[in-house]
């Protein structure tokens, strides 16, 4: 059976929707648009006299795919060499921090905690706390009574409060200045300066999955931070034919890294109070193809 023009309709309207849950509970721009492509082979051979709530419906569908493909990933998961961080997801021109919740949500700090959880607390989680859904649609996507998912529902909840920092949004024109002022300072080589603009538990952590050069624990301190921010800011600038792109990942902003047209890397920094508290740096080439498309992100 052949999707008709009203199944595409009806898929394309809710995309960005759809890609925002996959990527949330999957951590992957790559894997969410496999689970999107799969879910749309199977919504195409749905009768839509049978589809009372096409929102509804396409969020429990997506929810089951994003939920296998989280389970089959698992032990890749194990087996990573070095810290494993979500792929940066590059957003499009729409301001992201004007929704507060998904602002938070597609954070870098958020994803991570995210990682701690189970598939059903994780896509629970999700569903629940970001997008709003009720008992009854979430215990129809995760296989289980609604009972039993209100109860993993408090128990995700509880953790993810219990070990999240206090999360503010960002003022654009704050963050910009604050990276733009921190890349000036490490590109002089002034660590002092470097130093004064980092929280004092700040950390480092690069991703790189074995296949590019990173350091495989994070760094935490703003003294060694700031170190190894400089050194490794001062010698990429004695590489020709580099050049830095400011742009917004996750909600914050980050820098990306090319050496001619070839992106080396992205760091995403997060800024809490004026300081900054976190940089995620992802070096794995694998992860960092996803940054070719800016995105679409969507809670309704």
């Amino acid at each position: 059976m052949r999707p008709s023009d009203e199944h595409a309709e009806r898929f394309t309207l809710l995309r960005p929707l759809l890609f925002t849950i996959a990527y949330e509970i999957l951590g992957s721009a790559t894997e969410a648009d496999d689970v999107l492509q799969d879910s749309y082979l199977r919504w195409a051979e749905v009768d839509l006299s049978t589809v009372d709530d096409t929102k509804s419906y396409l969020a429990r569908l997506v929810t089951r795919q994003a939920l296998n493909a989280l389970r089959a990933g698992a032990r890749r998961r194990e087996d990573y060499v070095g810290p494993w961080l979500p792929e940066p997801l590059l957003l499009d021109e729409a301001d992201p921090s004007a929704d507060v919740v998904l602002a938070e949500s597609v954070s870098m700090a958020m994803l991570v905690l995210l990682e701690t959880l189970g598939p059903d607390e994780r896509a629970v989680f999700v569903l629940r706390e970001v997008f709003g859904f009720d008992y009854g649609e979430i215990a129809d996507a995760v296989g289980k009574p609604a009972s039993t998912v209100r109860q993993i529902a408090h128990r995700a909840r509880e953790h993810v409060q219990a070990r999240r920092r206090r999360f503010a949004p960002a003022d654009p024109e704050q963050t910009a200045r604050i990276t733009t002022e921190f890349m000036a300072a490490a590109s002089s080589g002034d660590v002092q300066t470097v130093m004064s603009m980092l929280a004092p538990d700040v950390a480092w952590t690069a991703d790189s999955g074995g296949k590019a050069s990173a350091a495989r624990r994070p760094v935490v301190g703003a003294q060694k931070v700031a170190r190894a921010v400089v050194g490794l800011v001062s010698r990429g600038m004695q590489v020709p034919d580099v050049r830095v792109e400011m742009v917004v990942c996750n909600a914050a902003p980050a820098v990306l890294l090319y050496r001619a047209d070839h992106l080396e890397g992205v760091f995403t920094i997060e800024i809490v109070d004026g300081k900054i508290t976190n940089f995620y740096a992802m070096r794995n080439p694998d992860k960092l193809a996803a940054l070719a498309t800016a995105r679409e992100i969507r809670r309704s």
